[in-house]
């Protein structure tokens, strides 16, 4: 069976935008013409030296069955900024996030931070919590005992586009 989804924008702010996953029904689908099921090709692509791939084939992927883990704790959200490129995070990636994993340490994780929004690696060192940036550029946050912080999810994929076109959802 074959799965279809959309991305609908549900929030923006000055750092981040908001979505939520959709499904389409089979008559939306059939009306759309879009799918999102693709061919995987189950045999490896080198990234050395070149090797034949398969001349067909006989696996389907559905991207979001792959993605997902827990689909009603899971949201995308669109990065601005480069605070996190060192983690491969540019600005107009989308983030999968998922709201019922537990941060560990080392996650990357959306927070909130007396009020803003921020994607930024979670450290915890001898009782005390650090937001890591990943670019030299920007300075750790010490989480102090006077600042709201929470932790809105752990971050579990990174989308981005290889070529940099950043197109627009």
């Amino acid at each position: 069976m074959q799965t279809n989804i959309t991305l609908k924008k549900i929030k923006s702010n000055n750092n981040f935008e908001f979505f939520k996953a959709e499904y389409l029904t089979p008559a939306s689908i059939e009306n759309d013409g879009k799918n999102i099921v693709l061919p995987l090709f189950d045999t490896p692509v080198s990234a050395g030296f070149p090797s034949p791939a398969d001349d067909y084939v006989d696996i389907y992927l559905d991207l979001y069955k792959q993605l997902i883990e827990h689909p009603n704790a899971t949201f995308y959200v669109r990065v601005k900024g480069s605070s996190m490129k060192n983690s491969q995070i540019s600005h107009g990636d989308l983030l999968i996030v998922d709201r019922s994993l537990e941060p560990q340490n080392n996650d990357i994780v959306l927070g909130v931070l007396n009020g803003e929004f921020t994607v930024k690696k979670l450290l915890v060192n001898k009782g005390n919590i650090f937001l890591m940036p990943e670019n030299e550029n920007y300075q750790p946050i010490k989480i102090t005992e006077e600042m709201d912080f929470q932790v809105w999810g752990v971050v579990s994929y990174v989308i981005h586009d290889a070529k940099n076109r950043k197109t627009k959802l």
